[in-house]
């Protein structure tokens, strides 16, 4: 059996075909493994585990149904779907993971992140990290009314869009001295992480860097077993049949 790990799907009311493909991928695929490691953005935004949307009701369902069957299933947060919590967790069935976890199988070990923090040379987004994980500025936001959430989200994801039209590409990229840092510190050869959207394998100074695909246009999964791993494509239309 082989382990997964997907990230960045943004699941929203208004990418259908995106959640389909999610469905079918869970269905089909992810049952089979070991374990799916989801390293972010699973959402493309997540006001608190007490969303009412027939979205999040659907996709939780759907991880529990997974784990019932005995997958095991690990999330990390992203810089969209930081407010997931216990009671999420509880539903599915899922382990919400730190933003920076070593894990093995097979002998062969691997930390895993969502990326975000190493894209250090994005001033202004570290700034917004640094507030939005703090423990106590997600209390507050969770103490707020749901439709006070649902409207920080929107004016949040205009906010992105727009910040990120007027940046450099290089900038929303992860600076090379933070990833031999952060595999320094762990003391691993390889790094899995999500976030940029540009999906590929590197090699760097101290072994190898995974990148996941963002689910667009096709999705994206990179699939870990006693042979290596293998990041792989696939049209979004191919999960239905």
């Amino acid at each position: 059996m082989s382990v997964l790990f997907i990230s960045d799907l943004h699941l929203s009311p208004e990418r259908p075909a995106v959640t389909r493909a999610f469905l079918v991928f869970l269905r089909k695929r992810a049952s089979q493994a070991e374990a799916l490691y989801v390293l972010g953005d699973l959402f493309e935004a997540w006001i608190g585990d007490d969303d009412p949307t027939d979205l999040a009701l659907q996709v939780q369902r759907a991880f529990a149904e997974l784990t019932s069957s005995g997958v095991a299933l690990f999330i990390q947060h992203g810089n969209r779907d930081f407010l997931l919590g216990k009671r999420f967790a509880a539903t599915t069935g899922a382990m919400i993971i730190g933003d920076e976890t070593v894990i093995e199988h097979w002998g062969q070990r691997a930390l895993v992140m969502h990326g975000d923090s190493l894209c250090t040379d994005d001033t202004e987004y570290q700034r917004f990290r640094r507030k939005s994980r703090h423990p106590i500025y997600r209390w507050c936001l969770r103490a707020l009314s749901l439709k006070r959430r649902q409207a920080l989200a929107a004016d949040w994801r205009r906010k992105s869009m727009a910040a990120n039209s007027n940046k450099a590409s290089s900038i929303m990229d992860v600076n090379g001295a933070a990833v031999d840092r952060v595999m320094q510190k762990h003391g691993v050869k390889t790094l899995i992480h999500g976030h940029t959207h540009r999906p590929d394998q590197h090699l760097v100074a101290e072994g190898e860097r995974i990148v996941l695909g963002d689910w667009d246009r096709m999705g994206w999964a990179l699939e870990m077993d006693e042979t290596g791993y293998r990041l792989q494509s696939f049209a979004l239309l191919e999960t239905e049949h």
